[in-house]
């Protein structure tokens, strides 16, 4: 394990905590993940990008200490540091990593204009459910000799990249949302679609899916994730 650089002094221990279960889900997708941690102002950004849903994820933490810092470091080496069984409002920075292409292309911090349109928390999530299930009948459908992950893929893209009403937003943001726990089951729990420039964002209170058009030099990915 690298040791911290850095002390992290988090507001409160639900903020370490918050960040930790964040953390642990992205790792539930990639092992090796990393993440572009940005400080100033007394708040925390840490982005990730999970496997497959071709977004980035992004969940913000406040902290105690105004200090200010902008590197790329291990989710696992981070999530290490946070003792959260504890209720300990502290933890570690580990020592920066060479991140992957991702870390180069994060979206602007200003400029984000709310876009109308978007359907509320419990229709967002009906619309998974929905895919998921569309996924695993048409997966289950295909012949033996089809039944390769270059299949699946095709069946991914045709319903992940759907967009929700009329916003634009593709579906895998939705999923991506609900799958890092950031889109809870209430009627009245608050979310929102920003964009600024070629960016989408959905937006609720424990974290941020943000997406960019076509074309936009964030890579392909598989989208096989109907059966997660």
């Amino acid at each position: 394990m690298t040791v911290p650089v850095q002390s992290l002094h988090f507001a409160d221990a639900r903020e370490a905590a918050d960040l930790a279960a964040f953390l642990g889900r992205l790792l539930h997708y990639d092992r090796a993940a990393a993440v572009r941690l940005q400080a100033g102002g007394g708040a925390l950004a840490v982005f990730g990008r999970p496997p497959s849903f071709e977004v980035l994820a992004i969940r913000t933490a406040r902290l105690a200490d105004p200090i200010d810092f902008d590197i790329t470091a291990s989710a696992g080496e981070l999530l290490e540091s946070l003792d959260v069984e504890t209720g300990d409002s502290r933890g570690g920075l580990p020592a920066p990593v060479t991140g992957p292409p991702w870390t180069g292309v994060l979206p602007p911090r200003t400029g984000w204009q709310e876009r109308p349109g978007l359907p509320d928390p419990v229709s967002l999530r009906t619309a998974v459910t929905a895919a998921v299930a569309e996924f695993r009948s048409r997966d289950e459908a295909l012949p033996e000799d089809r039944r390769t992950r270059a299949e699946r893929d095709l069946i991914g893209r045709d319903i992940w990249s759907r967009t929700v009403g009329g916003t634009g937003l593709p579906l895998r943001a939705v999923h991506a949302a609900q799958s890092l726990g950031f889109l809870r089951p209430a009627p009245d729990f608050p979310v929102a679609l920003f964009a600024s420039g070629p960016w989408l964002r959905l937006r609720t209170p424990f974290g941020s899916i943000a997406v960019r058009g076509a074309g936009s030099g964030l890579g392909n990915l598989a989208v096989t994730i109907g059966a997660r």
